[in-house]
């Protein structure tokens, strides 16, 4: 899949397209089922698929201080949408310049004259243009204007103890808040991962016997509640961001109170690994909450309580020991 940034990249030897518009941060199922739409109609058109997506997240730009938690770094969503059959992704810087663009402009600049699209897949609630002004229907006024044709794909919903849910990514920022990585899966297909880089912390969980992998990930990131979890560890390609290898792992968030920790953390203890991760990039994903963080009377119930989260988190991912 190729990829750039800004319409003034675009490659010179881009045809028409069936482009699909969206944050599409998460990529969950709704998204899937979208951007599935649009893969379909490249192929039976004989054309490439394009994903247009925008950094940063227009929330943060319209109301400034609004930044929604992101689910996907740019570099994962890439990984996934490859994985789904996209062949460009274009990432538009969204300014305040591009958010005071007509529906109309952004239409013709950046759809028609940069894009080529000869047809758009987009969800059935999409809104463009200043103000959100554009919607589908505008959208399809214009494809007939300029050459277009317009698919508008139903939202996906998923059945719950709730009821009736519609897959979002405002609702598995919702429950990746509340620690509920069994709904957040659901709604996104996988584990929801987080990514950053391994950097020293103050080492106590070598001298306990459990050394971590200190986790520093991005602004904004959406870190799940304070809790342990079982999960997994993925060392990420340092080139292109993509997954190379998985280890099974217990995994800690929060701010440790046992030693009147102030700072949130997330650290992540690799089942039957003993190597050096230091300045690795890597992606923590999370399984299961396992429990509540809790303070404890000493270091010696602290161990205890480790030793349970380490079998708990081989249960949960069915994990034998190395020693069995």
């Amino acid at each position: 899949m190729r990829r750039w940034r800004g319409l003034e990249a675009t490659p010179g030897d881009l045809g028409r397209t069936v482009v699909t518009v969206g944050m599409y941060d998460g990529v969950h199922r709704g998204h899937q089922q979208l951007i599935g739409t649009a893969v379909a109609r490249a192929r039976a058109l004989g054309r490439p698929c394009l994903l247009l997506t925008f950094d940063p997240h227009p929330s943060e730009v319209v109301r400034p201080g609004s930044h929604p938690a992101i689910l996907t770094s740019l570099d994962r969503k890439a990984e996934l949408v490859a994985e789904l059959g996209v062949d460009e992704m274009c990432v538009l810087p969204f300014t305040p310049e591009f958010m005071r663009l007509s529906p109309g402009t952004f239409t013709h600049t950046v759809l028609v004259e940069h894009l080529h699209a000869a047809s758009v897949v987009v969800g059935e609630n999409f809104t463009y243009g200043h103000r959100a002004a554009g919607n589908v229907t505008t959208l399809a006024e214009e494809g007939r204007r300029f050459g277009f044709t317009v698919e508008p794909v139903p939202l996906a919903g998923d059945s719950s103890a709730d009821g009736e849910i519609t897959i979002s990514s405002t609702y598995v920022r919702a429950c990746v808040a509340a620690g509920d990585m069994v709904s957040a899966a659901r709604a996104l297909g996988r584990p929801h991962r987080i990514e950053g880089v391994v950097v020293r912390g103050d080492r106590r969980g070598r001298e306990l016997g459990y050394p971590t992998a200190n986790v520093e990930s991005p602004p904004f990131t959406a870190i799940p509640a304070d809790g342990v979890y079982a999960g997994g560890l993925v060392i990420l390609d340092p080139r292109t961001g993509a997954s190379v290898s998985t280890s099974p792992a217990a995994i800690s968030v929060g701010t440790n109170p046992t030693f009147q920790g102030s700072r949130r953390t997330v650290e992540a203890y690799l089942l039957d690994f003993d190597g050096d991760l230091y300045g690795e990039h890597v992606g923590v994903e999370f399984v299961q909450r396992l429990r509540p963080m809790a303070a404890f009377s000493g270091v010696d119930e602290l161990v205890a309580q480790m030793d349970r989260d380490v079998a708990d988190t081989r249960r949960v991912l069915e994990a034998p020991s190395s020693s069995s």
